[in-house]
């Protein structure tokens, strides 16, 4: 069967595009920190260059402008003479004097005098700037760089999930692993089932969302990670797979929606993973194979065979049938 458009990718990727916004637009630049955070590394790299070298040139030219104006840069004066900032003759010796003071590395070679008060005045707007464009810039940096999403591709999901019985009752299941030592705590795991219906009212939903039951009840839905786990979703007269059969997988059109939260051990930021399953990659009367293994002393978990499956004898009906 053609593949068709997800709402989620396999890799966890949500297909959805916001447009015409209008006016609403303007509400990225009142929350511009998390913007910045959002934006792709090249934009903020670029971002970041360019805010530093803007703010570096603006600040020197203002210190040349000091010298240019006092007279300082043109007339040859005495010992007697104090200018506002000693040795800057041109704008490069004002740029490094800017870099020095910004930087806090004090050569000694530049400084400012104590007859220069407009020099005092932008010394100290110089000090409140940087540490905000400093605290900002870096900040964003910072979070970005401490974002959990690769932590996330660590976390693997079946590229398929099977339907079978387990416990005299027919079930929808597939496997999650987590191939870092490091747990996640707190996992926790959701399945969305999105599929387009119309309501009595004769109201139609495109993508309406129902909640698979994984084990609220029970507790089966908070995960000890630490090993590769089956979660199963028992179809019952309470599941909207109630009436679902094998024949009529092959003409249903549905995505399952797999989410998966917790928090990584190492940095204490909440971590989110995400797959989804089509009609075409649910497989009935399938199994999946035994990845652990008992050796001396541990145990031994083969990720070779985490998306294998095998066939079982299923009943091909319903369990409303």
């Amino acid at each position: 069967r053609r593949e068709r458009q997800r709402f989620v990718d396999k890799n966890g990727r949500c297909n959805v595009q916001h447009g015409n916004l209008g006016g609403e637009s303007s509400r990225y630049l009142s929350d511009l920190f998390t913007t910045l955070v959002d934006l792709k590394w090249r934009w903020n790299l670029l971002i970041f260059l360019l805010t530093y070298t803007v703010a570096w040139l603006v600040m020197a030219s203002m210190w040349w402008g000091i010298a240019y104006l006092r007279g300082d840069l043109h007339q040859a004066h005495g010992d007697s003479y104090s200018p506002c900032v000693a040795n800057v003759y041109n704008f490069p010796s004002a740029f490094l004097f800017f870099i020095e003071t910004e930087a806090t590395i004090g050569y000694g070679h530049r400084y400012i005098t104590e007859r220069c008060p407009e020099g005092i005045v932008l010394f100290l707007f110089q000090s409140l700037l940087g540490s905000v464009v400093d605290a900002f810039l870096i900040g964003c940096m910072f979070i970005k760089m401490s974002q959990p999403k690769k932590r996330a591709e660590t976390l693997m999901f079946s590229r398929a999930a099977v339907i079978s019985q387990r416990d005299d009752k027919l079930c929808l299941m597939f496997r999650v692993g987590n191939l870092r030592n490091s747990h996640m705590v707190s996992a926790q795991i959701r399945c969305k089932l999105i599929k387009s219906r119309q309501t009595p009212e004769g109201e139609f939903l495109p993508l309406d969302q129902c909640e698979l039951d994984v084990g609220f009840g029970t507790g089966a839905d908070q995960l000890f990670l630490v090993s590769p786990l089956t979660i199963c979703h028992e179809i019952n007269s309470e599941s909207p797979f109630f009436c679902l059969s094998q024949r009529s997988l092959r003409s249903e059109q549905f995505e399952i929606v797999v989410i998966l939260e917790g928090i990584v051990e190492t940095t204490g930021m909440t971590c989110q993973a995400r797959t989804s399953y089509t009609e075409d990659e649910v497989l009935w009367g399938h199994r999946f194979l035994p990845v652990m293994s008992l050796e001396d002393g541990f145990f031994r978990v083969d990720y070779s065979q985490f998306h294998a499956t095998f066939e079982v004898p299923t009943p091909p009906y319903s369990v409303k049938e």
